[in-house]
């Protein structure tokens, strides 16, 4: 290889590290931590079960209907989500995660279909997430509200957008916001309640903020919240509970 041409290859392939570092360093995802890892063993009345792309929270028992199918946020492993999860299971209904490509639910919106395509008759799930797996939920809930058995679509600190509306939808929704969340931009949450139903149930959690949804510690842009972690999830899971319960 000539020496000019052999330059030019490794000057390319030094551009190729540096974008792959850059890549890897701004897709770097939030972990769960201790108190989801925690959250991850199961017990206190719940198995829990990891199959392909879903973390599925077992309650003891005959499950309750609807169930609960939560889209993580950008970012966000989806281990996270485990106290909050656990929960809803602790409380009755099973409760999954979806796991995202690259953490991203922008990636793989349609992969609630990995449980409730063909699911057997008789079940049903209400479906939501936390920020952009609110909008990315929303959107699969719009797209399939007819051959889905979806019951109804919950927000995490998130709000649909013109390609989620639900607004002519006919199905419940629950939007939760912590008081403190400044990553929420308020004037495109705002924006979006055009897209949601009349009898949307709009509940803000006081002292709540943007990553107490889930359990990943602090997040970028985010305020301190002013109650702890473990007390914004049972919040957030009383709250579903208490909509789910409606919403069948």
């Amino acid at each position: 290889m000539k020496p000019k041409r052999r330059r030019i290859w490794l000057s390319l392939a030094v551009l190729l590290v540096l974008a792959a570092a850059s890549l890897a360093y701004y897709l770097k995802p939030y972990p769960p931590n201790g108190e989801a890892l925690k959250a991850m063993q199961g017990g206190d009345g719940v198995t829990l079960k990891e199959t392909g792309r879903l973390i599925v929270f077992e309650p003891e028992g005959q499950a309750l209907q609807p169930g609960v199918l939560l889209y993580p946020g950008a970012l966000v492993m989806p281990e996270s989500y485990a106290p909050l999860a656990k929960k809803l299971a602790a409380d009755g209904r099973r409760a999954i995660i979806v796991k995202m490509p690259l953490n991203l639910a922008i990636l793989g919106p349609d992969r609630a279909d990995d449980y409730l395509k063909g699911l057997p008759g008789g079940e049903t799930y209400v479906i939501g997430g936390h920020s952009l797996g609110g909008v990315m939920a929303s959107r699969y809930a719009a797209a399939h509200r007819e051959d889905r058995p979806i019951a109804g679509v919950f927000f995490l600190a998130s709000y649909p957008d013109s390609k989620g509306s639900l607004a002519e939808s006919g199905l419940p929704v629950l939007s939760l916001l912590g008081s403190n969340d400044t990553v929420v931009r308020m004037e495109a949450y705002e924006e979006g309640k055009q897209y949601l139903p009349a009898g949307t149930v709009y509940v803000t959690i006081a002292g709540g903020n943007h990553a107490q949804f889930g359990g990943y510690g602090p997040q970028k842009g985010d305020s301190p919240a002013a109650l702890p972690a473990a007390e914004q999830w049972a919040r957030t899971a009383a709250e579903i509970e208490k909509w789910a319960a409606g919403s069948r």
